[in-house]
């Protein structure tokens, strides 16, 4: 039982990962303006992963609101 559980949980924190990165990439993948518009909507909120990635990429291309 422990086994399935420990197999469960590892397989949890795999797909969680990767849809993390899955998002990242379709983040990067945005064109200036959807990712202005994405910034935007999460500007009073960035405490969420979502917009954490949203701001890391508005930085990186050095875009502004």
């Amino acid at each position: 039982m422990l086994r399935l559980a420990t197999k469960r949980l590892a397989a949890q924190g795999s797909h969680a990962v990767a849809r993390l990165a899955a998002i990242h990439a379709s983040i990067v993948a945005l064109d200036d303006e959807d990712l202005l518009d994405i910034a935007d909507i999460f500007r009073e909120r960035r405490d969420t992963p979502l917009a954490a990635y949203a701001f890391a990429e508005v930085e990186r291309r050095r875009l502004s609101l």
